[in-house]
């Protein structure tokens, strides 16, 4: 059984999140939450919230126990990309992309493989 969790539209470089999330990948569910509160990084609290809302998932709406579940898939994918320009010398602009992304995190209780 599988239980998801998805925050969409955070307001973080997904390649600055995939750097953290690669940290939690297959591991138990404590495991994962210790890593994530002892990593100084913005991504790490979150992917936690994200973490934790899945384990809520997976206990109130799959019955499932807190004990047997693991980071079975996570992964960041790209959200829309906010652009604005930033004035420079001359009467020039230079342009600045402010991205998004999507955190994914799909916990299961049973291990494959």
């Amino acid at each position: 059984m599988e239980a998801k969790a998805v925050a969409k539209f955070v307001r973080i470089s997904p390649r600055k999140a995939r750097q953290v999330i690669d940290l939690i990948r297959g591991k138990d569910v404590d495991e994962a939450i210790a890593i994530l509160k002892n990593t100084p990084r913005k991504a790490s609290k979150l992917i936690e919230k994200v973490v934790n809302s899945a384990v809520a998932n997976a206990e109130n709406n799959h019955d499932m126990f807190v004990d047997d579940l693991y980071v079975a898939k996570a992964f960041i994918d790209e959200g829309p990309t906010m652009k604005r320009f930033r004035p420079r010398a001359m009467g020039q602009a230079s342009p600045i992309n402010r991205r998004t992304s999507h955190i994914t995190i799909i916990m299961s209780d049973t291990k494959e493989g």
